[in-house]
């Protein structure tokens, strides 16, 4: 049996410890929502409120030339790429993972004409199900939806297939896609591959240019840590660059912004990529955000990553035996991401009571208590404790109360 104290000895041994001080959480909080939105770096309100007073409230437009706002997109790109395994002039950070999203799949479509299949998984996240639809309805093209499992992907590769898309951690369970053997399959039958990466980005080795995939899209607030709707990126690989069109021709993707001329003439690489006006202020917070990863060794994170997860079962498997709840996730932990996830009939309400208790994961319907484990904050004691609050909760029927039972706007 683990006990609390073998975890606080994992602690004390821990090569990432001293990066939970880089976060600002608040006193006595267990946070286990980094796979929605990222606790906040404690160095972020100095430099945004930086931003705001000097650069903007002094600096006014200046501060497009002489803080070097206009060169930002591309700085906090180069940041995102070492997290992706990819080189910093493949990727760009503009707009939300939605707009991204758009973007790839309207260019791999251009890219690829006279195939007529968007082949993507029936779990995928429900917005990039929805902007493949939109694609789809603009190019004339059909979804194919597969059961969420690899080898159904693997199967449904063919000759009709205009591209794939796929996000490498399932949001609900965390099983990750191979990436690598799925985009060499697409590949061979003369598909482009899209990945998202929105549950791997900052939480689990990602080699973008080792798998040779073709786009990716991902988003700065979660494992990032950039803040609610902060910019997202998108990575399109070289070999393409020359071909790739996308569809939102705004001025800052102009090859001249400021000549203003009248036609369109897209500028040369990811530049391309832009579209309107960035969002400074949340851009500079993404920016302030990445430097937690300096020094850090993303092998080291993923390692931790594992054995957050393989602890957090194994104490589920030890305290929880008799309270019906199930694995959704993998219990392997190479094939899972920085998340567990369990399901239980009274997921939500056990979820609330967790929170109630200052412990704070989330609910996917329709059964899916989801934990996410990011590994420069949460201790291993964090995980024993969780576990412990559910024990006890189960036990007491906690969970059982009407504010608890009563559904909010956002779960």
């Amino acid at each position: 049996m683990v006990t609390r104290q073998d975890c606080i000895t994992l602690d004390q041994r821990d090569g990432l410890a001293e990066y939970r001080h880089k976060f600002t959480l608040p006193e006595g909080e267990i946070y286990l929502d980094g796979n929605s939105l990222g606790a906040m770096p404690s160095h972020l309100p100095a430099r945004i409120q930086e931003v705001v007073a000097k650069e903007w409230g002094n600096g006014l437009i200046r501060s497009w030339n002489d803080a070097g706002w206009i060169h930002v997109p591309k700085r906090v790109a180069a940041k995102v790429a070492r997290l992706i395994g990819a080189n910093p002039d493949e990727v760009m950070v503009a707009d939300s993972t939605s707009v991204n999203l758009y973007k790839a799949l309207a260019a791999a479509a251009r890219m690829n004409p006279g195939r007529k299949v968007i082949l993507t998984e029936l779990d995928n996240f429900p917005t990039d199900l929805y902007i493949a639809q939109g694609v789809a309805e603009l190019f004339g093209l059909e979804i194919r939806y597969v059961e969420s499992k690899p080898e159904a992907v693997l199967a449904a590769l063919d000759d009709s297939i205009c591209l794939t898309m796929l996000t490498h951690v399932n949001y609900r369970t965390g099983a990750i896609y191979p990436m690598a053997e799925i985009t060499a399959k697409a590949h061979q039958v003369g598909a482009l591959m899209v990945w998202d990466l929105a549950h791997s980005a900052g939480a689990v080795e990602v080699d973008l240019n080792g798998a040779n995939a073709d786009m990716a899209v991902g988003c700065g607030y979660k494992y990032l840590n950039g803040g609610p709707g902060a910019p997202s990126f998108i990575y399109v690989a070289e070999r393409h660059h020359q071909k790739m069109r996308q569809p939102l021709s705004g001025w800052h993707g102009h090859a001249r912004p400021f000549e203003f001329v009248l036609d369109y003439q897209p500028a040369d690489g990811m530049d391309r990529m832009q579209c309107g006006t960035p969002p400074l202020i949340s851009m500079l917070g993404l920016d302030a955000a990445l430097d937690v990863f300096d020094g850090v060794d993303m092998h080291a994170l993923r390692i931790k990553s594992m054995a957050l997860g393989d602890l957090f079962i194994k104490l589920v498997d030890e305290k929880l035996p008799e309270y019906d709840f199930g694995l959704a996730s993998p219990r392997d932990s190479a094939v899972r991401g920085s998340q567990v996830s369990l399901t239980h009939a009274q997921g939500y309400a056990i979820v609330q009571a967790l929170i109630a208790r200052g412990i704070t994961g989330d609910f996917r319907m329709p059964n899916i208590l989801r934990f996410g484990f990011t590994p420069l904050y949460v201790r291993y004691v964090d995980v024993y404790d969780t576990v412990q609050a559910l024990a006890e909760i189960m036990i007491s029927d906690e969970w059982n109360q009407a504010h608890f039972l009563a559904k909010k706007a956002v779960t």
